[in-house]
């Protein structure tokens, strides 16, 4: 009689969730859609059903931002313990996050003038100037820059060596860049932000915090790291100089 051959591990039923949980799937378990479809009012909540368009577009937004400051934070760190490369990776994707957030705006301009008054009286004073996500990003702006100047003084490096001998200090002119391009997309959300808000509500009104529009239209040429915008007016002059000097020396 020839022996029972084993039969193995039943195979796995991969239709079947294996995570915690109570939702159907392991997609939903894991990324726990069930709250964050909630996080929404409900359609006999809304004032204007444009309420759901404008608080996903903000939720979603404060969920990149938290991305954005999350990556941006460590890559302060890798700078601090010499790491440029990985701080470099971390640098990229926080600016995309910004990218993102800037594109979600356009959504906004969808609603209609006059139905979102009808919204905006439901909102207390609630304000952009409170996002939770923008605040913890600009805030890790001044330990990046700390780090990097850091960085850059250990290689014995003025700001202007790092662009003038940038092919030798890759990995710092790099960084530098980084920074600016940073900076640029956080110029380019308060522009976008006042420019949506001036086509929403006018720009000559005040917020819903008192604050009157046209301040925002001030902030838009507010940077975080002048340094490097200044750096490229010293390059110029510098460019110059030397041209001036090898005329001279050729004549």
């Amino acid at each position: 009689m020839a022996p029972h051959s084993d039969p193995g591990p039943e195979p796995e039923d991969y239709s079947q969730p294996v995570l915690e949980g109570r939702a159907p799937s392991d997609y939903e378990r894991y990324l726990n859609t069930e709250g964050l479809l909630a996080l929404q009012k409900g359609s006999t909540e809304w004032v204007h059903r444009d309420e759901l368009l404008f608080q996903v577009t903000h939720q979603a937004s404060e969920l990149w931002l938290k991305l954005a400051g999350s990556d941006a934070g460590e890559a302060a760190r890798l700078i601090e313990e010499g790491d440029l490369a990985g701080a470099l990776r971390l640098l990229d994707r926080s600016s995309l996050c910004i990218r993102y957030v800037i594109q979600q705006l356009d959504m906004l301009e969808h609603m209609s003038p006059w139905e979102y008054q009808e919204i905006r009286k439901v909102l207390g004073h609630g304000s952009g100037f409170d996002s939770p996500g923008w605040n913890a990003l600009r805030h890790v702006f001044p330990r990046l820059g700390q780090a990097f100047h850091r960085a850059r003084r250990a290689a014995s490096l003025s700001l202007a060596d790092v662009y003038v001998q940038g092919r030798e200090h890759e990995h710092l002119y790099r960084l530098a860049e980084a920074l600016i391009e940073l900076d640029e997309q956080a110029q380019h959300w308060r522009l976008r932000h006042y420019q949506v808000v001036a086509r929403v509500i006018g720009d000559k009104v005040v917020g819903t915090q008192g604050t009157p529009v046209e301040l925002l239209g001030r902030l838009v040429s507010r940077t975080s790291f002048p340094e490097l915008w200044e750096v490229r007016n010293e390059l110029t002059a510098l460019s110059k100089a030397k041209e001036t000097e090898w005329a001279r020396d050729e004549s």
